[in-house]
């Protein structure tokens, strides 16, 4: 059985979106953090903690550089004690919220390291750790007063794409997230993680790998670029126009590729954002909206092509097919971001979702 879930642009208020994701059956809630754009992952993963009973509760995934190890590894233990059992440790070395910053993605070490001291925390250890510049001895002073809960597991998730972040996910023996938006990719994708976990010394039959993907169940006969499919679809199409112009801004690497079909609209982007102000943070303008909302300006470069090529939007039927071909691959779980403003979208892909069931 293939697993769903939803991942979301945190709102204070997700815990409505939660909460009826878990009456549809819905496994996982995975909350971004991306400060600026969005609201804070604990904050509102603390809230749907108390308003839900089943669903799992993840973040989808953490930036390390935003705060620092122990206040992470505080936080998941305290929503651990509101929701036992139910909270996901999930991780990466950034995107959307360094890019709003200016910033490429954390060094992976850094990130190791920062895992390290994370689930020693909360696997109750004592543990040297450095801050300004010097080491420290730290632990949990006082767990048996129940205010924060370090006994029930709470599972590690890695987003990888690299061959070097792919073995740290089977060095530590993580779940594994990965996010695009076709098929074939991501089931070459799966295959080269399969075989960081073999060489690695693991069972293939204990990697879990979960998708994210964004996109519109489409009525039959419903373009590509309907309004709707703009609004649930666009936004992860921007990500192209939005990886391409970060090369230009600032030489930041763009690993989505471009589709030969969109080059045109693509430059036509990239030499639109090279006019963004201010000069010097051109970028705050480029990811505005990011996996949110298609930007007035970005509308003419986001063909109906580029939707279909980048995104999971098609009839239900063709979903179902494409989705079971993600199961039939290997993949634990499908995760499908709802966007800001389109929370309706949630009942289309749960009649996708019973189909697996």
């Amino acid at each position: 059985m293939m697993e769903f879930g939803i991942a979301m642009a945190t709102a204070a208020d997700a815990w409505k979106l939660v909460q009826r994701a878990e009456a549809l059956g819905f496994a996982n809630a995975w909350f971004y953090d991306t400060q600026m754009l969005s609201a804070d992952c604990f904050v509102a993963m603390g809230a749907a903690a108390v308003k839900t009973e089943r669903i799992r509760l993840g973040t989808g995934v953490l930036i390390p550089s935003n705060r620092i190890a122990p206040v992470t590894a505080n936080a998941l233990a305290s929503l651990n004690q509101l929701a036992p059992g139910r909270i996901d440790f999930g991780v990466g070395t950034g995107f959307t919220g360094r890019r709003a910053m200016g910033l490429g993605a954390m060094k992976l070490a850094d990130m190791e390291e920062y895992i390290r001291v994370v689930r020693g925390l909360l696997g109750g250890d004592m543990l040297e750790a450095e801050f300004e510049g010097q080491q420290r001895k730290i632990k949990f002073l006082n767990p048996e007063l129940g205010l924060i809960n370090t006994r029930d597991p709470i599972p590690l998730h890695i987003s990888a794409y690299g061959p070097r972040s792919r073995a740290l996910v089977a060095k530590l023996g993580a779940g594994w997230l990965n996010f695009v938006g076709d098929v074939d990719a991501a089931v070459a994708s799966l295959e080269d993680m399969r075989g960081s976990w073999t060489r690695a010394g693991r069972d293939p039959g204990d990697l879990t790998a979960t998708e994210f993907a964004l996109g519109c169940v489409l009525a039959e006969g419903e373009p590509f670029d309907s309004p709707r499919a703009m609004a649930q679809a666009g936004p992860r199409a921007a990500v192209v126009l939005h990886r391409a112009a970060d090369q230009a801004i600032a030489g930041l690497p763009n690993s989505s590729g471009i589709p030969d079909a969109a080059a045109a609209a693509v430059a036509g982007y990239v030499a639109h954002a090279m006019k963004y102000q201010p000069a010097d943070a051109r970028y705050l303008e480029n990811h505005r909206g990011h996996l949110m909302f298609v930007k007035p300006e970005e509308r003419e470069y986001i063909t109906a092509e580029l939707i279909r090529e980048t995104s999971f939007t098609a009839t239900e039927a063709e979903l179902k097919n494409r989705i079971g071909d993600l199961r039939d691959a290997g993949y634990s779980q499908f995760t499908i971001q709802i966007i800001p403003g389109q929370e309706d979208a949630i009942e289309d892909w749960a009649r996708i979702r019973k189909a697996f069931a």
